[in-house]
Order: C-alpha cells, then sequence, then structure tokens
C-alpha cells in the first residue's frame, strides 16, 4: 500500500525540452537550483537526479536517446533555472526523427522551438565540433561556458557548478522556454519547476513523421 507520505518522497520527473543540429543535441532539463546533482551520459542512455527548488524536492529522469552521443565531448552547465547539455552526437548525419527510442509520447518532453533550425539551415549553419569550436560563434561560444560531463560514464557530482555565468549572458539563451519567472504554476508535482511554454511540440521532431 502507497501511503502519502510515500508518495510524496518519490521522485518528481522535470520537463525536458530538446533541439537538435546535424551534429549535436540541444537538452534542457528544468529543475531549479539543482545541487550537486548526479548526471550520467553513456552511450544512448542519460541519467538525471537531484534535489531542487524551494521545497528542496527530488527530481529524477532516465532517458534512453534515439541514438549514442559523445560523453566524453558533450557538455553541460547547471544554473538557477535548469540543466543544460550540448550533447555531441556519436555519429554526425541525418535529424534524428525524435530524441528518444520509444517513439511513445511523453508528456513531460517538448520540441525547444527558440533553439530549433530544419535540417537544412543546419547544414548552412554549420556549428561546434568536436570538443569545441566551430564555424558557429553562438555555440561555439555556449560550450565555452559549459562545463564537461566528466569524461566517459559522465559521473559528475558537480560542486560549484551552480555558480557558473548565468542563462542571460549566454548567446542564444535569452528567450528559452521556462526561463522565466514561476508565476501561475500549482501543484506539488511542480515545484522547483521551469514550465516549458505550452505550445512547445511534443519530442517528435516537427514536420518529419517517425
Amino acid at each position: 500500500m502507497v501511503t502519502a507520505d510515500m508518495a510524496s518522497s518519490e521522485p518528481i520527473h522535470p520537463p525536458v525540452t530538446w533541439a537538435q543540429r546535424n551534429h549535436l543535441i540541444f537538452l534542457t532539463i528544468y529543475v531549479e537550483d539543482a545541487k550537486n546533482p548526479e548526471i550520467k551520459v553513456e552511450g544512448n542512455r542519460l541519467h538525471f537526479r537531484g534535489t531542487g527548488g524551494p521545497e528542496k524536492k527530488t527530481f529524477e529522469v532516465d532517458m534512453e536517446l534515439y541514438k549514442d552521443v559523445n560523453s566524453e565531448t558533450s557538455k553541460q552547465l547547471v544554473s538557477g533555472r535548469a540543466v543544460e547539455f550540448v550533447l555531441m552526437k556519436a555519429e554526425e548525419g541525418p535529424y534524428w526523427p525524435r530524441l528518444l527510442k520509444d517513439s511513445k509520447k511523453c508528456h513531460w518532453l517538448k520540441v525547444d522551438f527558440n533553439r530549433w533550425k530544419d535540417e537544412d539551415e543546419s547544414d548552412d549553419e554549420g556549428g561546434a565540433r568536436g570538443s569545441g569550436g566551430g564555424d558557429n560563434p553562438d555555440i561555439e561560444a555556449m560550450m565555452q561556458q559549459m562545463g564537461g560531463l566528466g569524461g566517459v560514464g559522465g559521473m559528475a557530482g558537480m560542486p560549484g557548478m551552480a555558480g557558473m555565468p548565468g542563462m542571460a549572458g549566454m548567446p542564444g539563451m535569452a528567450g528559452m522556454p521556462g526561463m522565466d519567472a514561476m508565476a501561475g504554476m500549482g501543484g506539488d508535482d511542480k515545484a522547483g519547476v521551469d514550465e516549458p511554454e505550452e505550445d512547445s511540440d511534443d519530442g517528435d521532431l516537427p514536420d518529419l513523421e517517425d
């Protein structure tokens, strides 16, 4: 039997947004003031668990991505609003048809339309390759302000990461979904979460079929 106390102690699944280029994935997990989160990225698996928000609740998400990413060259940034990732695809190539291997719709997963570019626009844009740098200054500058995932396996307790430069100073970060104040949010399961914009689509790639 599950009691109210037991239910309240279960981890909360945070909102997640994503966008992509031919060679990378932008991923945002919306947890406020995540302190020393447990983050693991290996192959096509991403795990996050951390305590955040004014009530210091526990948030957790496990994702099986559509394909593998390179944990050695991927980047992360923990800020007061969210946890940001730039995940470098293990194989550069056509856009993924969706973020997750499972095609089932997930209510917590939305497309980040503020960062999204169609595939032909991505080809024109170029961007940061490898461990950073490239011919797109916005992506390059963003990655320079982010920390690594801690090598193969990507385990990182990340003490002190919350003090890194805020989102407002990072090119392309202003206006991201969920970065406004948490006005009007309700419900115990939303405490400490910056909800993405309601008009964002789900995790499937726009205008393409699975």
